[in-house]
């Protein structure tokens, strides 16, 4: 079940709102009584470095953390961390959230490029070997395209067989041209290239940090309803 306002409050209470916030997008979609295990995949390109600087990518792991109270019991939100390989992988949780993005990063090296699949695969492999019965949800946050686009269009394609969903986020002008593989990833056609439509994706603007945070979950739960329906989890 859900963790209740008031564990939130006694294990993260800067976490309050944004658990509130969470909790009147899910209902609007009806997912009020959801079970997901959620996971959280940074990206770590050369390109990212200002958002770690600025504590953006923190703020959005701890919206991701406060988001994930509601759908899963114990407080622990998987992460993982990639480049031009994945970096690590790690954990964010409401006993242990202060900070906790910037000390992960700075122990994990230098920055490289950007392959989703390897971090998809990362996933997956976690997801599989943790025994969950409950479907995810991967908030999944990229500033530009990636190295191998084939590599990523083909695993999205094939993990859409599995009870996963791909929420893919992007840091960034929304006019870039470095979404545009993104959006085409969203519209991947269904079902000549994949059963299901396993992903969404919306840019959060240069500067995810103004993106109100009611705003940012109603983003983050567009497609999900709909999957959960065609998958019969729903």
């Amino acid at each position: 079940m859900a963790l209740s306002l008031e564990k939130v409050s006694a294990a993260a209470p800067g976490l309050v709102d944004l658990y509130k916030s969470a909790r009147v997008s899910l209902t609007k979609r009806g997912l009020q009584h959801a079970r997901a295990a959620v996971y959280l995949v940074l990206d770590r390109s050369g390109s990212m470095r200002p958002h770690y600087r600025s504590g953006t990518v923190q703020h959005f792991a701890e919206q991701v953390l406060a988001l994930s109270a509601h759908l899963d019991d114990d407080g622990r939100v998987p992460v993982v961390f990639f480049s031009t390989e994945v970096d690590g992988v790690a954990e964010i949780s409401l006993d242990d959230h202060r900070d906790r993005i910037g000390r992960l990063h700075s122990s994990l090296g230098h920055l490289g490029r950007t392959n989703y699949h390897l971090a998809m695969k990362a996933v997956i492999r976690h997801y599989q070997l943790s025994g969950a019965t409950d479907p995810a949800l991967v908030v999944f946050q990229t500033d530009g395209g990636p190295t191998s686009r084939a590599a990523a269009r083909d695993m999205l394609c094939l993990a859409a067989e599995l009870p996963i969903y791909w929420q893919f986020v992007g840091f960034g002008d929304p006019a870039d041209q470095e979404f545009a593989f993104l959006h085409r990833l969203d519209e991947l056609p269904v079902p000549a290239r994949r059963p299901v439509d396993n992903a969404g994706f919306f840019p959060a603007g240069a500067d995810p940090r103004a993106l109100a945070d009611a705003e940012l979950y109603d983003r983050l739960l567009t497609g999900f309803p709909e999957w959960l329906t065609a998958m019969g989890l729903g």
